[in-house]
Formats: C-alpha cells, structure tokens, sequence
C-alpha cells in the first residue's frame, strides 16, 4: 500500500467471532484490529498504542510517566496480534511526547505521542486509526476495545499474547461522575452492563473504537486509562476522551516536524473529491448563463472556421 491509504478501514476482516476469554471479552481476528500496537519495554509488552499515520503512535500518557524509560528503551510492535509471531513488525522510537498538563494525582489529561524511527510501511495488517473530528455523531452505532492485558485481574500470570477484544457501551457523564467523583470533562466512560467486559493491567494506552453506522470507518473516541477495578459488573472503565485533544496533536506533530491532520488521514491524496465545473455554471434563469452561452457559441464558432 501507498502513501495513499485511508484511517480507519479493516480490508481483510470478514467478521468471524471466536469466543476465548482483555477482561471476559474474545480472541480478535487477524485484520480486525490493523491500527493497534504493542509498546513494549526490553522486548516486554506493558501497553496498547494506535497507529495514527506513518510517523505517530497514541497512547497513554501513565503508561510512559516514568523517569526510568527513554525513547531507546521501547519498541513497536505491529502487523500482528499474537506477540510471539514472527511475523510481526518492529519500530524504533525516537520521542515521547506526554501532555504538558497530565496530572498523575487524577489522571487529567493521560494522553501521549510516539514517533517511530522510520516510517511505516502500511499493509492490509498494519493501517491507522480515524480521529473524530467536527461534527461528532451524537450516538455510536458499535464501540469495542481490544489488547494484550490481564483476562483476570487477580492472575498475574493472565497476560495475553493474543490480541483480546471486548464490545463497549459509552456512559452517560453524568452518571459515570457519581461513582466516578474525580472524573474530568477530558474524560469518558465506557462498559457493558450486566457483563464483566473491560480493560485491565496492560490494556492501557489502547483504542477505544467506534463506528457511526455498519460499514462505515472506525473511530478512535477514546483511550484506555484507568477504572476502579478490573471487570467489575456494571462499573464502567474510564477512557480519555480524544475529541478533545485534536489540536493538542496538531500542534504537537507540527513541532516536531512530522505534521498530523484529522481531516486530511480521511481522504486520501489520492483519492481526493473531484472538482466539478459544472456545478459552478450558473442556471436558466441567471443573466450569466445566457452571456456564457454567447460566448462559447463565439468561441466555437471561431474555432470551426479559423
């Protein structure tokens, strides 16, 4: 694949479902989560990350607030979802970007930026995510989370290393914020009631995704953060809410050299809508039409009998 590669689309994911056990959820197929990554530290994974175009990682900024890690310590991995594959691909990082503003105490503003070595390469296996950008859509038709993480939260050794997905359900705010006091408008809340799906120890710094209507491209809302626990039934996860953060990211990739823009992952270059003159041509009943007419009669006329 080309330069020309659009976010959010899953080529080779034909939708088959195996049931396995992140926290009560089920194995991901291969290509059903292409933008997803492993951050790994000394060839260990520790957290989730999206690919956001051939330069960029997402992720949390929590998962990297450490004065023990440097960019040469880590690596990605994509293009996979079973970590022990050999087929995998493997990036250098050569930055980390934490929000100015994260606040460890509450956890405001746990958002954070990679920037690999090299570009990547895309492939039906490795693409990026979509962003949201203006407007919104109002309600999501499906959401899901996916990772590397902890399938039970007391089980040190439940680590996966097969890419687990769990469906989401967004939670009204307000009513996140009652079992949820510290929780920040840079924040979302995500669950699945009466169901123990959720993120855990190792999922953080991943997607959540979401699709505005069946068939359409997938969205990054939000970005696994922290929870009261792992798996609770009908205690929601806490995301950090992306929407907020598009400039953040815009100035932030400016800085650094390698510009990201929302709207522009979600057209292509090529691909780009075509210019149509005839809906510039003024109609029937505007005094240019008739002028333009005359016009192109004499323009004609003087071509056929130069």
């Amino acid at each position: 694949m080309g330069a020309d590669v659009g976010c959010g689309e899953r080529p080779i994911f034909e939708g088959r479902t195996r049931y396995s056990r992140i926290t009560g959820g089920m194995e991901a197929e291969v290509g059903e989560f292409p933008w997803q990554v492993s951050i790994q530290a000394r060839n260990e994974h520790f957290c989730g990350g999206t690919i956001l175009n051939k330069w960029w990682i997402l992720t949390a900024a929590h998962c990297l607030y450490s004065e023990e890690l440097s960019p040469r310590d880590l690596s990605i991995v994509m293009g996979t979802n079973d970590l022990t594959s050999s087929s995998m691909e493997i990036k250098d990082v050569t930055s980390i970007i934490f929000h100015k503003t994260f606040k460890r105490v509450n956890m405001d503003n746990d958002i954070a930026l990679l920037l690999v070595g090299s570009p990547i390469t895309f492939s039906d296996l490795i693409l990026p995510i979509c962003l949201p950008t203006q407007p919104i859509p109002s309600k999501w038709h499906e959401c899901w989370i996916a990772g590397w993480g902890k399938t039970y939260a007391g089980d040190k050794d439940s680590m996966k290393t097969d890419l687990m997905k769990a469906p989401m359900v967004i939670t009204d705010w307000k009513e996140c914020s009652m079992l949820f006091p510290k929780l920040t408008k840079n924040m979302m809340c995500a669950g699945y009631k009466n169901e123990s799906y959720d993120a855990c120890q190792g999922d953080s710094g991943g997607p959540l995704i979401c699709t505005p209507e069946p068939g359409k491209k997938w969205y990054q809302v939000g970005i696994i953060s922290w929870g009261k626990s792992c798996g609770q039934r009908n205690i929601p996860g806490i995301y950090t809410l992306v929407e907020n953060y598009d400039h953040w990211i815009k100035d932030v990739t400016h800085l650094e050299g390698r510009p990201f823009d929302a709207k522009e992952m979600q057209t292509p270059s090529g691909q780009k809508p075509r210019h149509s003159w005839a809906s510039e041509f003024p109609g029937p009943g505007n005094p240019r039409h008739w002028f333009l007419l005359c016009l192109l009669s004499y323009v004609l006329f003087r071509v056929i009998f130069y």
